[in-house]
C-alpha cells in the first residue's frame, strides 16, 4: 500500500551519516513536526541534524489525508469534556497559528494550496446532535462556524457545522520544501538512521543503530516517543485508519467532508496533473484489534463506488495516529530528560496544525520565547475525565494481551504455508510464533511485541505484523516499522 503523496512524490535530497557529530539540536524523525522544528533551529544559527529511520515522510506525514483546518470534525466537542474552556481556547490559538504560519510558509516557497470549506455532517440522524456539540463547541471557541442542512454531495447527509476558507495540500511538496530551505540553512538529514537510546546531559549522547552523535538537546518527533520515560505508551492509544484514491467521472465535491458519527468517512479531492481525483478515508481502529484491516479497506471501495458510480482505484494507504487520553497533545520536557530530551506526539489525527504549533512550543522552550497559548497547555491538569480514559484504554490493553497469548497457544500450527498475504500466529512450545507468506516467501518471527512483550497480530491490508497493545508494527520479514519498540522481530526462518 503506497499513499498518492509518496508514490508522486520528487526525490528530496538528504545527506549522509557522520558517526560522533557535534550538534545544538538532535532530532529524530523527519516529519512535518521534524523538519519545522529543525527549520527554526536552522533559522538561528544553531547546528541541527535529523535522523529519520526509513525516509522523510516515510510515516504518517506521508500517509496523512493533508486537511489543514481548525474544524477538525468532532475534536473540540471532545477536547471540551475533558478540559477546561481556557485550555481548549489555547489549543485553538495554538492551532491557529500553526495553520497560519504553515500556509503562509507554502505560499512562500511555491507550495500548491487549495482552499477549501471544511464541513463536520452528521451521516446520520443520530449524528444531528453531535454536529449541534461541535457548533456549540466551536462557536464558543472563537471559529466563525455555521450550521446547513443536507449537503449537496452524492452521499447521505442530515446536516452539518462548515468554516468556511480552510486549506488542503500535498504533504510530501511540503515536505520537499520544508527539506531545502532546512539544508540551505546548514541543516543535515539522515535517512536510515534510527535512535535507540539517549543519554540526557551536556551534551546528550544519542545512541543509533550508525552510531552515536552528541546533542545538547534531542527532540523525538516519532509519533510515539521511542524512550520509555514518562509512560507516555500508557497515555497514548495507536490507532490506524485508510485511504483510498480514486478517479471519478463527472463532478466532484470540493468541500472537505468529514463524518462524526461512525464509521468515519472522510472526504476531499486533489489535483494531479489535469484531472481532479477523489480522497476517501475513514474506518479507524485500535492497531492490532481488526480482524481484517484488507476488509475494511473493501469497505471504504464499496462505500465509494455506491455513491460515486464508475469511480475507478488508484491507490490505497493507511496512517497511524496517536490518541492522548486527554485529547490533547503532549509536548514539551521529556521526564528524566534533564530539560535536554523533549517530545511531541499525541495530534490525534490532526497533525497538519498540531505539528507546526508543536515545533513553535519547542522553539519556544529551546530558544526562549513567549506564547501565551503553549503556556497555558504546558500547565493544564489531569482531570477526572483524563483519568478514566487513561484507565479505560489500558484496562483494553490488558484485554488485547490475555487474548493475544489465549489464541496463539490454542491455534496449532497449519501443515501447509499460509496462502499468498497471509499470516497465522500459533506457537512453539509456549512461545508464540508468527508465520506468513509474501510474495511467495515463508518467513517465521517470534510473535512477540520486543516492547511490552504483546503477542502480535496479522494486518492482511499493510502484510505487517502490528501489537495490539501500544501499536508497534514490524513488517513480514520481522524489521521494525514504527512504534514504541525499538528492536527487529527474532528471525525464525
Amino acid at each position: 500500500m503506497t499513499s498518492l503523496w509518496l508514490d508522486n512524490s520528487s526525490p528530496i535530497t538528504t545527506d549522509p551519516f557522520v558517526s560522533d557529530g557535534q550538534y545544538d539540536v538532535v532530532i529524530a524523525g523527519a516529519g512535518i513536526t521534524g523538519l519545522v522544528s529543525g527549520l527554526l533551529f536552522a533559522r538561528a544559527g544553531m547546528r541541527v541534524a535529523i535522523l529519520e529511520a526509513r525516509s522523510v515522510g516515510a510515516v504518517t506525514t506521508g500517509n496523512t489525508t493533508a486537511k489543514l483546518t481548525l474544524l477538525q470534525g468532532k475534536h473540540l466537542s471532545e477536547i471540551l469534556r475533558h478540559t477546561a474552556h481556557k485550555t481548549a481556547q489555547a489549543y485553538v490559538d495554538g492551532n491557529r497559528e500553526g495553520m497560519n504560519w504553515l500556509v503562509r510558509y507554502c505560499e512562500e516557497h511555491g507550495v500548491p494550496v487549495q482552499r477549501r470549506d471544511a464541513y463536520s455532517y452528521a451521516a446520520t440522524a443520530d449524528g444531528l446532535a453531535r454536529v449541534g456539540e461541535e457548533y456549540l463547541a466551536s462557536s464558543s471557541l472563537g471559529l466563525d462556524v455555521r450550521r446547513v442542512g443536507v449537503l449537496d454531495v452524492p452521499f447521505p447527509t442530515f446536516g452539518a457545522v462548515v468554516l468556511a476558507n480552510q486549506a488542503q495540500f500535498d504533504p510530501m511538496d511540503v515536505l520537499g520544501a520544508l527539506s531545502r530551505d532546512f539544508r540551505k540553512h546548514g541543516g543535515v538529514i539522515c535517512e536510515g538512521v534510527r535512535v535507540t537510546k539517549a543519554h540526557a546531559g551536556s551534551p546528550t549522547v544519542v545512541t543509533t543503530n550508525r552510531g552515536v552523535v552528541r546533542a545538547e538537546h534531542l527532540i523525538l518527533a516519532t509519533g510515539t516517543p521511542i524512550l520509555d520515560r514518562g509512560l507516555y505508551w500508557a497515555k497514548l492509544e495507536a490507532e490506524r485508519s485508510y485511504a483510498l484514491a480514486f478517479r471519478v467521472p463527472g463532478a466532484i465535491p470540493r468541500g472537505m467532508y468529514l463524518s462524526v458519527d461512525e464509521p468515519t468517512r472522510s472526504v476531499r479531492t486533489t489535483p494531479v496533473g489535469d484531472e481532479e481525483r477523489l480522497l476517501v478515508g475513514g474506518n479507524g481502529h485500535p492497531v492490532g484489534r481488526a480482524r481484517s484491516p484488507f476488509a475494511m479497506v473493501n469497505d471504504l471501495a464499496r462505500w465509494t463506488e455506491q455513491y460515486f458510480p464508475g469511480a475507478e482505484r488508484t491507490h490505497s494507504w493507511s496512517a497511524q495516529d496517536y490518541e492522548p487520553a486527554g485529547r490533547l497533545p503532549f509536548v514539551g520536557w521529556l521526564p528524566r530528560g534533564r530539560g535536554h530530551i523533549f517530545l511531541a506526539t499525541g495530534y490525534d489525527k490532526w497533525g497538519m496544525s498540531n505539528s507546526v504549533a508543536a515545533s513553535l512550543t519547542l522553539a519556544s522552550d529551546i530558544l526562549g520565547g513567549h506564547l501565551p497559548w503553549a503556556t497555558a497547555l504546558h500547565r493544564r491538569v489531569t482531570t477526572v475525565t483524563d483519568a478514566g480514559s487513561f484507565i479505560g484504554a489500558n484496562a483494553a490493553v490488558g484485554v488485547a494481551m490475555a487474548r493475544g497469548y489465549l489464541s496463539a497457544w490454542l491455534t496449532s500450527r497449519p501443515a501447509e504455508r499460509p496462502v499468498e498475504g497471509a499470516g497465522v500466529v500459533t506457537h512453539a512450545g509456549f512461545r508464540p510464533i508468527g508465520t506468513s507468506t509474501v510474495n511467495g516467501r515463508e518467513c517465521t518471527v517470534g510473535a512477540i511485541c520486543p516492547h511490552l512483550l504483546g503477542v502480535l497480530s496479522w494486518n492482511d491490508a499493510e502484510r505487517s505484523w502490528d501489537c495490539p497493545l501500544h501499536g508497534s508494527r514490524f513488517g513480514a520479514d520481522g524489521i521494525r516499522l514504527e512504534g514504541p519498540a525499538l528492536k527487529d522481530l527474532t528471525r525464525l526462518s
